[in-house]
């Protein structure tokens, strides 16, 4: 393992204790499953692949991020804080009234959040709007969506599929994160979308697929979508809801729920022993 992928790892599996921190002392419940299922795309992108600059968050110049299923914000804003976005007391407020960090992603609260999300369907269209505008203004900058696998049921995700291409936006990579579990159950077992990356393929996106815990495999294919030219890309990452905590893992109770303290401390002793073996 060379030491950048290690050292991705090493925040990969801070950015989950600091998940199950907030999953703890937020005021209401934040989410834990859908969080922990994408901090490895999440780590990846922000200490890797985005150019991004803490010290100017409107920077005109910058990558951008739309975290589409918004409920997951907490691996967010764990990743702006560990980037120096903001300091990171400001994770304990998570979901209290006035904190800069609400439920969903607010861009007017919150420093670093490129886009205002929780309404399930949404980002990808907005995340299309940026990649038009910054085509249009002649930037080199990226747009990244992660959305959920759930969450491509929703009409307005296939209309923006459709326009991208068209509009040659091959600034714009969509990242599904595919744990094949949405709030009230199993995608396939709500309204599956079968051949869903045959159905991108075909209208027009270039389709890469990764194991969404591999930290190489994860860079490589962010690598490889930053690079492309000619139309937009899709990456179908495979995951695992609540990656990182035993109890949590494949467990859809935990799509959205407070642990208690006997099951935070074993979060805790988990990570641990994890960051150990690193």
């Amino acid at each position: 393992m060379n030491d950048s992928i290690r050292e991705l790892k090493l925040m990969a599996n801070t950015i989950r204790r600091d998940i199950i921190d907030i999953a703890y002392k937020a005021q209401g419940p934040s989410h834990p499953g859908p969080a922990l299922s994408c901090t490895d795309i999440v780590t990846a992108l922000y200490f890797d692949i985005m150019r991004v600059d803490p010290a100017n968050p409107q920077w005109e110049d910058r990558d951008r991020l739309v975290l589409s299923k918004g409920h997951a914000c907490p691996v967010i804003y764990s990743a702006l804080a560990e980037k120096g976005y903001f300091p990171k007391e400001w994770l304990e407020t998570v979901r209290r009234v006035g904190s800069h960090l609400q439920g969903h992603p607010d861009m007017k609260k919150t420093p670093g959040v490129d886009m205002t999300s929780g309404s399930l369907g949404n980002g990808l269209a907005a995340a299309l709007g940026m990649a038009v505008y910054l085509k249009h203004e002649g930037k080199s900058s990226q747009v990244y969506c992660i959305l959920g696998d759930g969450e491509i049921q929703e009409g307005l995700v296939w209309e923006a599929v459709l326009a991208a291409p068209a509009l040659g936006c091959d600034n714009l990579t969509a990242i599904v994160d595919c744990n094949h579990l949405q709030s009230c159950g199993a995608v396939p077992d709500i309204q599956d979308v079968p051949g869903m990356a045959r159905a991108w393929e075909d209208l027009g996106w270039n389709v890469l697929r990764c194991n969404g815990h591999n930290m190489e495999e994860v860079v490589s294919t962010l690598e490889v979508a930053r690079d492309f030219r000619g139309r937009p890309t899709v990456i179908m990452a495979d995951t695992v809801k609540g990656k990182g905590v035993s109890y949590m893992e494949f467990n859809n109770d935990w799509h959205q729920k407070i642990p208690t303290k006997e099951q935070y401390e074993l979060a805790v002793q988990e990570l641990e022993e994890a960051q150990k073996c690193l």
